[in-house]
């Protein structure tokens, strides 16, 4: 597990705030569920998977009842729209930190974080096109790179369990001579085989018969209408007939999104899928559902946020009270009314010399330092000196915040660029 602190925690913010305007323009609510589950929640979505049966955190609280730390977010909410019965379709967003015991990696924790949605109460392939639209859209907004979309189905279940017979069989035939391991999945769950990065079990499982083979109609259908959606969008994608995700409650429509800026045994930076049948085994009511998850370690990695983000200003503007010792009211008031404003301002605390508060200024990160001295206070103006080209202007005191509104807004100029119309150093403005 580990800390996230500024300035890298910027790359964080970045990624929840642009997930958030990508969810809500598709019309996504946020849904806040609790870090710790009956653990009974989870052993819903399959009690043969690695997730489940190696890596979940699982305690006794002092009422003797089995809980569990939240190791996906698929099944916390699930859990809650059965419990509160909203009106569906449902469609919400979250952000949460899921919990593995899993031996740490680059780009993934025990404790990990992720950013995703679930919208139950449809099942229409359009809605799977959403999400796979939304999901591709916010990599690209973030500047993943080298970016793929892997498309799968798994089927409906009854398909689904013909095919695990066919796959069981081929497996036992081929597979007697790769030991106890191998001969234990095939027992217990033969589908989680067919990503297997064992390399001296990839040539049986390669040789396998594919789950697409054995699609029913209605399955099949619904699979070409996903594919057709997604071509109508221009999103390029690939089929890969043996992406099967890690948990059970998959039916049709599986994904995931890889990148080449991560390492190649671990290049995924999310995925999900369709669980048409969740609900109803958590006594709810029969209700589809899909949605999918991403990793915010693996985006923030994979599309170099905390470099990128590193050079833009933390701060509009650092306010350095030079009127004196204990008469610091103007500065209280200019700070509160750009705070008001909408721009993100700070100014020195302690007492410290007007020397110090510019030192201060220039560690902060602000694209501005606004002065406030007695002679300028005299005429009515502040002192605004751009912190990373050293150019100084006079600005008069009541247009201030309209002044770094012009400059600071959408589509100002980036830190260190030529601010408009600020002069020379050392020259003021009329």
């Amino acid at each position: 597990m580990h800390d996230v602190l500024p300035p890298a925690s910027a790359a964080w913010e970045h990624v929840v705030a642009r997930f958030a305007t990508h969810a809500a323009r598709a019309g996504y609510g946020l849904a806040v569920t609790p870090m710790l589950e009956h653990t009974e929640v989870f052993r819903r979505v399959g009690e043969d998977t690695e997730v489940v049966a190696k890596e979940m955190y699982e305690l006794t609280d002092r009422a003797g009842r089995a809980l569990a730390l939240r190791p996906e977010g698929t099944a916390s909410v699930v859990r809650a729209y059965v419990e509160h019965r909203p009106t569906p379709p449902w469609k919400v967003w979250y952000v949460a930190p899921n919990f593995r015991y899993e031996r740490p990696q680059r780009g993934r924790y025990r404790q990990h974080w992720q950013v995703g949605v679930e919208a139950l109460g449809a099942a229409d392939a359009a809605l799977d096109v959403e999400c796979i639209a939304l999901a591709h859209g916010i990599c690209v907004d973030l500047g993943v790179p080298g970016l793929r979309l892997l498309l799968n189905s798994m089927g409906d279940p009854e398909a689904r369990a013909a095919y695990v017979a066919v796959l069981r069989d081929h497996l036992r035939r081929a597979g007697a001579h790769l030991g106890e391991a191998f001969r234990a999945r095939v027992e217990t769950n033969p589908l989680r085989l067919l990503d297997t990065k064992q390399p001296e079990w990839l040539e049986v499982v390669e040789r396998a018969p594919q789950l697409a083979e054995h699609l029913g109609p209605d399955a099949l259908a619904h699979f070409e209408a996903v594919q057709a959606g997604l071509r109508a969008l221009g999103i390029p994608f690939e089929l890969a007939p043996r992406l099967v995700r890690g948990f059970d409650y998959y039916t049709r429509t599986t994904f995931e999104l890889q990148t080449d800026a991560l390492d190649a045994a671990q290049n995924a930076v999310g995925g999900g899928g369709r669980y048409d049948r969740l609900a109803e085994t958590m006594g709810g009511p029969p209700t589809p559902g899909i949605g999918f998850g991403l990793g915010i370690e693996r985006l923030v990695l994979a599309a170099g946020l905390v470099d990128r983000l590193s050079t833009h200003p933390r701060l509009d503007a650092f306010v350095v009270d030079a009127s004196g010792p204990g008469t610091d009211r103007e500065a209280i008031l200019v700070l509160a009314e750009l705070r008001a404003a909408g721009l993100r301002a700070d100014r020195a605390y302690g007492g410290r010399s007007l020397k110090g508060q510019w030192r201060a200024a220039d560690r902060s990160g602000a694209r501005y330092g606004v002065m406030l001295a007695p002679d300028e206070a005299a005429r009515g103006t502040v002192v605004v000196k751009d912190l990373a080209t050293g150019a100084q202007v006079e600005v008069p005191r009541p247009g201030l915040v309209g002044w770094l509104q012009a400059r600071c807004g959408p589509g100002a100029t980036r830190a260190g660029d030529p601010a408009p119309g600020v002069p020379a150093p050392g020259v003021s403005a009329p």
